[in-house]
């Protein structure tokens, strides 16, 4: 069922686990499926963090040109920078053994962030920073 239909294999499970029918659980891919879920929070997190960083990159090292994601005014700018942490907060309040994590996610994310703000900006890869400085504060 794992293979065939995954939406009726987790309520199968989760039926299983009700009824406290220990020995019937699909106890591997239940494992697998558990991990995933925090692999998934850790992928949450960097996408998250892939914005928020573009748009910082964009406003603090590209003060001539705002182009990003189509010609975004400064306001527009702050208005996203602002969501994005928010949101980050949220994830971070819902999921708190991602704290932990975070710095480590954010200097993964930092390269993507890069290559969307060369991108966007077309401006020379020289105008931004190489190395993340931005931390969790």
């Amino acid at each position: 069922l794992y293979e065939k239909d995954f939406l009726a294999w987790t309520q199968q499970q989760s039926e299983l686990i009700r009824q406290g029918r220990w020995r019937e659980i699909d106890l591997d891919h239940l494992i697998e499926e558990l991990e995933d879920i925090g692999k998934s929070n850790h992928r949450e997190l960097e996408s998250q963090l892939v914005v928020l960083l573009a748009y910082l990159l964009s406003r603090n090292f590209n003060s001539i040109n705002y182009k990003i994601n189509g010609g975004n005014s400064m306001e527009e700018l702050e208005k996203t920078i602002i969501e994005q942490r928010v949101q980050i907060e949220r994830l971070l309040e819902d999921r708190p053994s991602l704290g932990p994590h975070f710095d480590t996610v954010l200097q993964q994310a930092f390269p993507t962030a890069l290559k969307w703000v060369y991108q966007e900006t077309q401006l020379p890869p020289a105008t931004f920073p190489q190395d993340c400085h931005y931390s969790s504060e």
